[in-house]
C-alpha cells in the first residue's frame, strides 16, 4: 500500500512569527552596497587597509557568506515539516535521529559555535522523512542564535508539525565565544535539552534517549 501524505497547512514566515531581514523589528533591509560598506568600515576600524590586494574584494565575499550563514531568516520551519506519512505500518515506538551536525553564530559576539543535534520522538499521526529534522536544525541554526533558544525553536516547530506523544532534543555544541575570546577555553563543551509529553513525564523515557544517543544497551 502506497503512503498517505497529508500535507500541513503552511503559514507565511510573518504569520508564524519568523523574522526574515525584510521585516527584522520594521527596519529597512540596507543594500548589498551598504552592506559591503559596512564591512569596509569594520576593516578601517580594525587598523587594515580594505584598498590593499588581500582585501580588496573581502567585502563582497564577506556580504555573500553572510547570505549563507543567516539563510535560516528566509526559511519557514513550517514549510520544511509540511509533510507528515500516516502509512507506517503500526509503528508507534521511538524514533531517533543522532549526530545532525550545525553551525550557528552567537548573537552575543557573532562567532561560530559548533556541535550535532540529537532528536527523537514518539509519533502519534504519522513520522515525517528523516532529512526533515536536519533541514528544521538548519533553519535555526542559520540565525543568529543562543544554544538555549535554537533547542526551544527546534522542539516547537516539530511538535507543532507533528504533535507527537514525546519528543526529546539534545543538543551539544562547541562556543567559539569561550574558545577565541573571554575565558579562551577551548574544547568546552554545552549540552542543552528540551523533553515534551512522554520524555518529560517519565524519566525513563530521559534515560532511554540518552542512552540511545550515548549507543548505550540498557
Amino acid at each position: 500500500m502506497d503512503a498517505i501524505v497529508t500535507p500541513l497547512v503552511s503559514r507565511t514566515a510573518e504569520e508564524a512569527g519568523i523574522t526574515t531581514p525584510a521585516n527584522a523589528g520594521g527596519h529597512r533591509r540596507p543594500s548589498r552596497e551598504e552592506a559591503e560598506a559596512a564591512v569596509r568600515t569594520l576593516i578601517l576600524w580594525s587598523g587594515e587597509d580594505p584598498q590593499r590586494e588581500g582585501l580588496l574584494d573581502t567585502p563582497r565575499r564577506v556580504v555573500k557568506a553572510w547570505e549563507e550563514f543567516y539563510k535560516g531568516y528566509r526559511e519557514d520551519p513550517n514549510e520544511v515539516l509540511d509533510r507528515v506519512f500516516e502509512e507506517v505500518a503500526g509503528y508507534d515506538d521511538i524514533v531517533l535521529v543522532r549526530d545532525i551536525g550545525f553551525y550557528s553564530h552567537c548573537e552575543h559576539h557573532l562567532v561560530p559555535f559548533v556541535g550535532k543535534a540529537h532528536i527523537a520522538y514518539y509519533p502519534r499521526h504519522g513520522v515525517v522523512g528523516l532529512s526533515k529534522f536536519a533541514r528544521c536544525v538548519d533553519v535555526f541554526a542559520r540565525r543568529m542564535q543562543t544554544q538555549e533558544a535554537m533547542t526551544a525553536q527546534i522542539a516547537s516547530a516539530i511538535v507543532e508539525a507533528l504533535d507527537p506523544r514525546g519528543l526529546a532534543i539534545m543538543i551539544e555544541a562547541e562556543h567559539m565565544c569561550m574558545a577565541m575570546r573571554g575565558i579562551q577555553k577551548q574544547g568546552v563543551s554545552t549540552t542543552t535539552t528540551k523533553f515534551t509529553g512522554v520524555f518529560k513525564e517519565d524519566p525513563t523515557e530521559q534515560v532511554r534517549f540518552i542512552s540511545l544517543v550515548r549507543g548505550i544497551r540498557i
